[in-house]
């Protein structure tokens, strides 16, 4: 078994999730009290979201290396960058070290593409939902329509994610608004939506759409344990 590298923290929350997938699909996979081999690194997201407001991803870049490196140095065979708005640094973090970096868009995708989809929405912070290093891998590289809500829904859905769900905070309302939007895209042609921050899996479950959701947290995994396993 290979060893899983994480760099998690972002948010702590759905780090919890990231070791829980791990583990339970290595049990799965060889029975027995088999278990994941793990090693992380956990940033402070405070650090992590100011950065972000101020639009420093040349720093943000540095840190997520140095979080690499140090995971490599720690036993890592290969590397989960635990956060989609964090997969902006991910070409730089795959070019400075020597184990492979598993992406999680290219991980969303290829299920996308396994049930037969093509177009979908994709819901997260703004700059994933804005910025092409997401929504660009997954049309140029996999050959998917993505769709975004519209301005204010876009605001609604990052708010939601950095109020709340970054805070531990599951409100009944918010999941309201999520399925709203939800609603929204499908009704523009989505025949499923990407929930395109690992926090929203906390909030939405797949009984709570309308049309099939992609758990990026979930298939993040099983595309490590696959590569771990294989």
């Amino acid at each position: 078994m290979k060893t899983i590298g994480l760099i998690g923290g972002m948010t702590w929350h759905s780090t919890v999730d990231y070791y829980r997938f791990l583990n339970e699909g290595v049990h799965r996979r060889l029975n027995g009290a088999h278990s994941a081999s793990i090693v992380m690194r956990s940033v402070d997201f405070e650090e992590i979201e100011n950065l972000q407001i101020a639009g420093d991803w040349e720093r943000l870049t540095a840190l997520m290396i140095e979080a690499a490196r140090t995971v490599e140095a720690a036993g890592a065979d290969l590397l989960l960058i635990c956060a989609n708005t964090m997969h902006r640094t991910a070409e730089a973090v795959a070019a400075a070290i020597g184990i492979p970096l598993v992406h999680i868009a290219d991980a969303t995708a290829a299920e996308i593409r396994r049930q037969g989809l093509k177009t979908v929405g994709l819901l997260g912070t703004r700059y994933t939902m804005e910025m092409d290093f997401y929504r660009g891998r997954m049309e140029k590289m996999h050959g998917l329509r993505v769709l975004v809500p519209g301005e204010a829904e876009k605001t609604s859905v990052h708010d939601i994610i950095y109020n709340e769900l970054g805070l531990g905070k599951i409100l009944d309302a918010s999941r309201k608004t999520y399925q709203r939007i939800i609603d929204g895209l499908r009704d523009r042609g989505a025949e499923g939506v990407i929930l395109g921050c690992t926090e929203i899996p906390l909030l939405i479950k797949p009984a709570d759409a309308s049309v099939p959701v992609f758990d990026t947290t979930a298939l993040h995994c099983k595309a490590a344990v696959d590569l771990a396993l294989e």
